[in-house]
C-alpha cells in the first residue's frame, strides 16, 4: 500500500486512555528512532489512524541507550500526552545486551508482548530477562540485517506488525518504500526482504505469570541533583571508575577477533583502542630478550568501534559477529581486576 492511500484498521487493544503503546529499546545505530517514525508514518498516513511518536536518548551517538515511542489510536481519538510510555503493548529490545544496563522490562504486564533481537529460544529468553509473564517473540535480527544488507530495526518491524495483531504489513511496506527511496533507492529492496523476514520468523510464546519472577513496576527516578542543590562551580560528586564500566551494551553486534599466531605484539591496535581493551603481560622473546606480548582482549571495555581492525597491519585482528562467539569464554580479563573483587 502506497502513503495516501489509506485502509480504515480497528485498534484492537487499548489503554484506558484509548492508546496501542509501543516501546523500543535500543543503543545509538540500530535505527529505533527511525523504526518509530516507520511505525508512526504508516499508522497515521497508510491505515488513517492517529499517531505520535518520539524518541528519547542522552547524547546523540553510536552505543548510547535511546528509547522511541509510538502510540497509535483511531482517529477521533485526541492524543495530548507526550510523556514517556510506560506500561507498553509491546516492547521491542533490539540489544540483548542493554539488559545488564537498563531497566528494559519494567512496566511489561501479563498481556504485554516481547519483541527481543537474540539468538537465543523464548525458553532461554524468558531466563535471561526475568519475565514475570506474558509474550516472548525472540528474532536474530542482526543475522537477518547481515544477510539481507539491511539494520536489525527493519525486521524488528516486521515482528512489532506481526505482534500487533493490526498493523497492516502493506502499508509498513509503502512507508519503508518512501523513507528509504528518496535518498537510498537501492537500499529499498534489502530492507523489504528484512521486513517480511522478520514478519515470518519471529516466534512468539506465552508464557503465564508463574511467581518465578516479579512483575516489574515502571519507576522514573528522580534527579539527584537540580538548581537548588547543585554544588556551586559545576563539582562533579560522584566521579565514575573506568575500570568498572561494562561498555558492551554499546556494540551493535560486532567484535573484534584476535589471532595470535598471526599477532606481530606490535602495539598498534592499543594505540588505535579509546578504552584500553588490550591486556599485555611481560614475556621473554626466543633471542632470550625481555619484551611486552599481547594476551588478549577484555571485551568489558570493547564497545565495538573496530578501529583496532583497520589498523591492524598483519590482519591478526578480523570483525566477527558477536552472537558467533562464548565472548565470555574468550574474553582476558586485565590484571587490575582482581583487585577490584578482593
Amino acid at each position: 500500500m502506497e502513503i495516501g492511500k489509506t485502509a480504515r484498521a480497528a485498534v484492537t487493544k487499548k489503554n484506558q486512555q484509548g492508546f496501542f503503546e509501543i516501546r523500543m529499546e535500543s543503543i545509538g545505530g540500530l535505527g529505533a528512532n527511525v523504526a518509530g517514525k516507520i511505525l508512526a508514518e504508516a499508522g497515521v498516513l497508510g491505515m488513517g489512524l492517529n499517531g505520535s511518536n518520539f524518541s528519547s536518548y542522552g547524547s546523540e551517538k553510536k552505543g548510547a541507550p535511546v528509547k522511541a515511542h509510538v502510540r497509535l489510536c483511531e482517529p477521533e481519538t485526541p492524543i495530548r500526552n507526550n510523556s514517556p510510555i510506560e506500561n507498553p503493548h509491546i516492547l521491542a529490545i533490539f540489544h540483548e545486551a542493554l539488559i545488564k544496563t537498563v531497566p528494559v522490562m519494567q512496566g511489561v504486564g501479563p498481556e504485554s508482548v516481547v519483541i527481543l533481537n537474540t539468538t537465543k529460544s523464548s525458553t532461554e529468553a524468558r531466563e535471561m530477562l526475568k519475565f514475570h509473564g506474558g509474550y516472548l517473540g525472540c528474532l536474530d535480527a542482526m543475522g537477518i540485517a547481515m544477510v539481507e544488507n539491511s539494520r536489525a530495526n527493519i525486521p524488528m518491524l516486521g515482528a512489532i506488525c506481526k505482534a500487533s495483531g493490526f498493523l497492516d504489513p502493506d502499508a509498513l511496506r509503502g512507508t519503508i518504500k518512501n523513507v528509504f527511496g528518496r535518498k537510498y533507492p537501492q537500499s529499498v529492496p534489502g530492507n523489504l526482504k528484512a521486513f517480511d523476514r522478520g514478519y515470518h520468523e519471529v516466534k512468539i510464546e506465552h508464557f503465564p505469570p508463574d511467581e518465578r519472577y516479579p512483575y516489574q513496576p515502571f519507576v522514573r527516578n528522580p534527579s539527584r541533583l537540580g538548581y537548588l542543590n547543585q554544588p556551586m562551580g559545576g563539582i562533579v560528586v560522584s566521579a565514575g571508575a573506568s575500570k568498572e564500566k561494562d561498555l558492551s551494551p554499546s556494540r551493535t553486534g560486532f567484535i573484534p577477533v584476535l589471532n595470535l599466531e598471526t599477532c606481530t605484539h606490535c602495539g598498534e591496535c592499543d594505540y588505535a583502542c579509546p578504552d584500553y581493551c588490550f591486556v599485555w603481560a611481560k614475556g621473554v622473546t626466543k633471542t632470550g630478550k625481555e619484551a611486552i606480548f599481547l594476551r588478549g582482549i577484555d571485551y568489558q571495555y570493547c564497545k565495538g568501534c573496530l578501529q583496532c581492525v583497520w589498523i591492524c597491519k598483519p590482519k591478526a585482528l578480523s570483525i566477527g559477529k558477536e552472537s558467533d562467539y562464548d565472548v565470555e569464554g574468550i574474553t582476558v580479563p586485565h590484571p587490575f581486576k582482581e583487585k577490584l573483587t578482593k
